[in-house]
């Protein structure tokens, strides 16, 4: 391959990443609460239940905010069934993932695990099989001192000071057929602004996020975003988004070129909110919370597949097993995020623990790293700052990506992917300027000549690098490591 050429300069800035880009998502479904971040009877776990040994990745991996509870999940969930003493909360039939959920774990379990891992809460609201008096009522009960019926309820439960969770997600993918009480946009929109405004009248300093389409390939994708904000715009700061790249055609080309979709996404749901900003002739702009995003297509198409008869308890589901080519295509996907800082200023990687996560567990058993879980590290360990607006000049390919998560196949033509895709973050705090770069070449090295304008000195302090000759190559209880970032001078091993 020809050389590719980057210029950068100091000046030149897309945006500033917000601490909350680099989020994730724990829900109630198959391991992730029980067997997951929750385990008392396992040997590492601390007097509440919580799973010391993925603590510690949880805090390697360095998240900064995490949804919660769902998530379909949420859709159907009754938030009073999860606090109060342990023995008296009722055991629900979960109609989200088949499931018994047994609510030992709830919103206070919650607040307290997030302390432990030093990370912001982030809670979904009911908005399907409940409404905005529930909402509020949870808004009440978490954030409110004292001195009313929830809040002291709280206090009685065992949490005399307030959780204070600031961010708030207004449902979840209520676009979607496969969610409990789905809805038009006009009947979404109705009920997010009814619930925005009593859940700020209890609270003006919380942020809200509308539910924007579950997907790009959704087909009331731009009409739904344009109802939603015409009804909320004036209640919320965010709108969200969700994407899951996959590669069931099997075209490794086209999965790591993938992540571009993502971009288009971003700038095009921009574009909608700006419109109706416009129309409002409002200089207030909406944010983005791509609150669901990551590799997931092996265990998710069919929902006889992602089932386990019988409504058991925490079943073993969508654990998806990780190769090379999905941290790729991972990471390709952290660069997306950063070059739109200037607007996505909250994301989610779903999900956490062994469901479509990083970090696998074994119950009673050793926790490690999947392959995806080392671009996320460096993505939120390195990513903080002002990301520099890089000017590329990469030879291209042309790929044709498959997305069949719908009632029909589609085929997304990508004609133009240049094989470099790249993110420049400059750290000003720390004196640092990172580069996060992906080859998308199969078969060649890439020269890569950087020019940096506006640095008085620049010295490389380290060359990390993810790559094997295997794309089908993963990490696995018995070998936690096949996979690991290498440093200069370990590259030929």
């Amino acid at each position: 391959m020809r050389n590719v050429d980057v210029l950068l300069h100091r000046d030149f800035v897309i945006g500033t990443t917000d601490p909350r880009l680099f989020g994730a998502f724990v829900e109630h479904l198959g391991r992730c609460v029980y067997g997951g971040i929750f385990e008392p009877d396992h040997p590492t776990a601390d007097k509440n239940g919580f799973r010391q040994d993925v603590l510690a990745l949880v805090r390697e991996l360095a998240p900064t905010i995490m949804r919660y509870p769902g998530g379909n999940f949420v859709s159907g969930y009754n938030w009073e069934d999860g606090v109060g003493p342990v023995a008296r909360r009722p055991r629900r039939l979960d109609l989200a993932w088949m499931s018994t959920e047994t609510n030992a774990f709830g919103t206070n379990e919650f607040i307290d695990w997030c302390r432990a891992a030093a990370i912001e809460p982030m809670l979904a609201v009911n908005l399907g099989t409940r409404d905005a008096d529930a909402a509020r009522n949870l808004v009440e009960y978490c954030n409110h001192p004292g001195g009313t019926a929830l809040s002291d309820l709280r206090r009685e439960h065992g949490w005399a000071r307030p959780h204070d969770v600031k961010f708030w997600c207004l449902g979840n993918e209520m676009d979607g057929p496969w969610q409990m009480e789905a809805k038009t946009p006009e009947e979404y929109g109705r009920i997010a602004v009814e619930a925005a405004k009593m859940m700020k009248w209890i609270d003006p300093t919380i942020e809200l996020a509308a539910c924007g389409s579950s997907g790009r390939r959704m087909p009331t994708f731009g009409r739904w975003e344009d109802a939603v904000l015409e009804h909320t715009f004036d209640h919320v700061e965010f709108i969200s988004l969700h994407t899951y790249l996959n590669n069931y055609a099997g075209d490794t080309a086209a999965f790591i070129a993938s992540c571009d979709l993502m971009d288009n996404f971003i700038d095009e749901v921009v574009a909608i909110a700006d419109t109706v900003a416009a129309r409002r002739r409002s200089d207030k702009r909406i944010m983005l919370s791509f609150d669901e995003w990551n590799v997931w297509y092996r265990t998710r198409r069919g929902r006889d597949a992602r089932v386990k008869p019988g409504w058991p308890v925490a079943p073993p589901i969508l654990e998806e097993i990780y190769n090379m080519e999905d941290a790729l295509a991972f990471g390709g996907a952290c660069i997306s995020l950063l070059n739109h800082a200037n607007r996505v200023k909250a994301a989610c990687l779903a999900q956490l623990v062994n469901v479509i996560a990083p970090i696998m567990t074994e119950t009673g058993g050793p926790a490690w790293r999947q392959t995806i879980f080392h671009p996320f590290a460096h993505f939120s360990n390195f990513g903080r700052g002002r990301v520099l607006r890089a000017v590329i000049d990469s030879p291209t390919y042309t790929a044709s990506y498959l997305d069949p998560n719908g009632p029909q196949d589609l085929y997304f033509r990508l004609p133009a992917v240049p094989y470099l895709k790249l993110a420049a973050i400059h750290d000003e705090k720390a004196g640092l300027l990172t580069l996060f770069a992906l080859n998308r070449s199969l078969t060649e090295d890439m020269p890569l000549q950087v020019r940096i304008e506006g640095f008085s000195r620049l010295e490389v302090a380290q060359s990390l690098q993810l790559c094997d000759a295997d794309l089908k190559a993963v990490n696995t209880k018995e070998a936690p490591d096949r996979i690991a970032p290498l440093r200069r001078g370990e590259l030929g091993r």
